[in-house]
């Protein structure tokens, strides 16, 4: 019989890592998180954020709970979902497909496609948070490949794809330093803006971008030296398929990183609550908690995928200078840099 394993997502408060899901895992410290969440989110209700504030989607009331919210299936023999009722239609069309798209996703991203360039708007922390990106992704790559991390163009030579481009504020930087950079994304109004505003310049001109999926690309055969996808896998509807095509992506002696959102009490209270509900950097809904992955949880994604997870970074905000920085602390915000851990076996 296959293995199948039954992951226990680490607790908001505690942050505890992996752990084996038994058949009775509500206790009474998980009752005791549950109320003091609900409470939270209540009392900042009360201080004019508007309309009732989103607690964590994996109250253990809920039905369906431990099967669609605190567990996930990462064998690569389907799961047989359970009987769809009333109280869990919702999951229906959940094992139709080994895609990864998320159509409810994608609708978010292309309501608000034409704001991409707009530092101040829905997507001002990514704007802020892009130098501190590009300064993990040139310190990694450059030490993987080779290359001089102090030189103009230290990616030259070298052919990059970035999955999930959106707007294209990750791939222009890419192509100023170098890197023949694709970008794809599977919404069309992404691509139509990215593509807008690279002709602006005649070095990310050059950027090749396509309306379509990692899937796709993999069944066209494509490879790459490098396979970015930042902040991206939190919107995806199957990320252990997502990864598994990442992993395709990835040509001879290439790397892959991903960055993305951990699902702990502070990135809760900061990703959404605060980002979204008390400052309103981004709109209502970005965000669904319950997507969210611990690094334990992307490691053993990433394992199945065949990728070995070479150095992990954390994100963090200082809120008085407004600027981001590289750090130990992967409570919130945390990026991976792997390689394909078949080559280190051979």
């Amino acid at each position: 019989m296959p293995r199948r394993e039954k992951l226990l997502f680490s607790s908001p408060v505690s942050g505890a890592g992996l752990r084996v899901l038994g058949d009775n895992c509500v206790g009474k410290k998980k009752k005791a998180v549950w109320f003091l969440t609900r409470s939270i989110t209540s009392l900042l209700a009360q201080f004019g954020t508007g309309k009732r504030c989103p607690w964590p989607r994996n109250a253990y009331h809920r039905p369906g709970f431990l099967f669609n919210y605190q567990t996930r299936d990462y064998s690569d023999t389907p799961l047989t979902p359970p009987r769809y009722t009333a109280s869990n239609s919702s999951l229906a069309g959940s094992f139709k497909s080994k895609s990864s798209l998320n159509q409810d996703e994608l609708n978010k991203f292309a309501a608000v496609a034409e704001t991409w360039w707009n530092a101040e708007g829905p997507f001002k922390p990514l704007h802020e948070m892009n130098p501190t990106r590009l300064a993990f992704i040139r310190s990694t790559l450059c030490r993987h490949f080779g290359k001089d991390p102090f030189s103009a163009k230290p990616f030259e030579g070298l052919n990059f794809v970035d999955v999930g481009c959106g707007g294209g504020i990750l791939s222009e930087p890419l192509a100023r330093l170098g890197a023949t950079v694709t970008g794809i994304d599977a919404v069309e109004k992404n691509i139509k803006i990215a593509q807008l505003h690279a002709d602006l310049d005649p070095i990310t001109s050059t950027i090749d971008y396509h309306c379509t999926t990692a899937e796709k690309m993999v069944e066209e055969q494509k490879k790459f030296d490098a396979v970015l996808a930042l902040e991206v896998i939190e919107h995806v509807a199957n990320p252990a398929e997502f990864c598994k095509s990442l992993s395709s992506l990835i040509g001879p002696g290439g790397a892959t990183i991903i960055s993305t959102i951990n699902r702990s009490f502070r990135a809760y209270a900061t990703a959404i609550l605060v980002a979204e509900y008390i400052l309103k950097w981004l709109p209502r809904g970005t965000h669904e908690w319950s997507s969210f992955l611990t690094p334990e949880e992307l490691i053993l994604i990433l394992e199945r995928a065949s990728l070995s997870v070479e150095e992990i970074a954390g994100f963090v905000y200082n809120p008085l200078t407004r600027r981001w920085s590289i750090s130990d602390d992967i409570s919130v915000n945390f990026i991976m840099y792997a390689t394909n851990k078949d080559e280190h076996t051979s």
